[in-house]
């Protein structure tokens, strides 16, 4: 059989993928290994741990770019500044958060590039002139991004600063209030959907929930799909988030949101969050009614006294991982005090 030689772009994306990776790949795994004066099995468990699949030992997977990444984090190891017990770790962390934004800005190239490409060639013709075209557009862009992203990462340190010159270790124990928000009726309703609207219906989500918790000097820690978990150093704005949250997202399209927060002592670690309050603010997510806002007694008891809040016990429940699990049902007070019409029985308060 002929050889049908390269196939149509290839020569564009070998271009665009030597842009992206600073040269031609060059080197095989061992060679890297060597190069850098690393052992291969550790090479291996950082790859792994950045996201990426196993190259085979004879693949030419490697470029000056992975060698010269190596040789820096020898030199942040040996500055003590990255522990040989937590290189792995750190690869993770910055994988996972990296990953998502190359995922999004793909995605955003590609719709960029659909939208001006033409309908007047031949199907092949056409994936070629888009391979070259993306090479243009990543000449153009990659530069930009970077100065971008740069930008945004300073611009979190020195949020960060007082954090920055205060902890010592490899995590931050200290109290903050934690909430999730998520959907209800995500999974049922998401079965019916396209891809392009379910992603237009999460984007919106996300993107609205960014915006309120920021504006109430939170933290999105991290985005499961129907859900968002966040942070905020009072209770105050964590309750202000939960109550705004889904009045601002409350039409007659979308499904309806609910939030659970709880206040403790937390272990902030590689941008994630642990700690059994984690846990709780997920229990009461799960018993909320749609657009409403359960806390736990420690945050209750944190706004109590605050006149913009009105702050009501539930009747105790037992849920996975707590036998009496007591909700707190907060909501904005009105001027007139009306009854409250959460959807809650008042039959079920304790009466305290």
């Amino acid at each position: 059989m002929d050889d049908p030689g390269p196939l149509p772009g290839s020569d564009a994306r070998d271009a665009l993928e030597r842009l992206l990776l600073d040269g031609p790949r060059r080197y095989t795994r061992l060679q890297i290994a060597e190069m850098a004066g690393m052992p291969p099995s550790r090479t291996q468990r950082l790859w792994r741990a950045l996201g990426f699949p196993d190259a085979a030992d004879d693949a030419v997977a490697f470029t000056d770019a992975d060698v010269q990444a190596l040789h820096v984090l020898s030199t942040l190891i040996d500055s003590g500044f990255v522990g040989p017990d937590t290189e792995a770790s750190i690869a993770r962390a910055m994988g996972q958060s990296l990953s998502r934004l190359a995922d999004w800005q793909t995605d955003m190239l590609a719709d960029a590039l659909a939208r001006g490409a033409g309908t007047d060639t031949e199907p092949g013709e056409r994936a070629a002139a888009t391979a070259d075209e993306a090479v243009a557009a990543a000449e153009e862009l990659l530069p930009r991004l970077r100065e971008v992203q740069d930008y945004v990462w300073r611009r979190h340190l020195a949020a960060n600063a007082e954090r920055l010159l205060a902890v010592t270790g490899s995590g931050d124990r200290r109290e903050l209030a934690v909430g999730f928000v998520d959907l209800v009726g995500y999974t049922s309703r998401s079965r019916g959907m396209g891809g392009q609207e379910l992603g237009e219906m999460v984007e919106d989500f996300e993107s609205t929930a960014a915006e309120v918790i920021a504006r109430h000097h939170g933290r999105v820690v991290k985005t499961v799909g129907d859900g968002v978990l966040f942070t905020a150093a009072t209770a105050a704005d964590a309750v202000e988030i939960g109550l705004l949250l889904p009045q601002v997202w409350d039409t007659e399209e979308r499904l309806p949101l609910r939030v659970g927060a709880a206040y403790g002592r937390v272990l902030t670690r590689l941008g994630d969050i642990y700690s059994p309050v984690v846990n709780l603010a997920a229990r009461l997510t799960s018993l909320a009614r749609p657009g409403t806002l359960l806390v736990d007694r420690d945050l209750a008891d944190r706004i109590r006294g605050l006149p913009e809040y009105k702050v009501r016990p539930l009747r105790r429940v037992s849920v996975r991982g707590y036998d009496h699990l007591q909700p707190w049902l907060v909501r904005r007070r009105r001027a007139d005090d009306t009854p409250d019409d959460s959807g809650y029985d008042e039959d079920s308060f304790d009466q305290e």
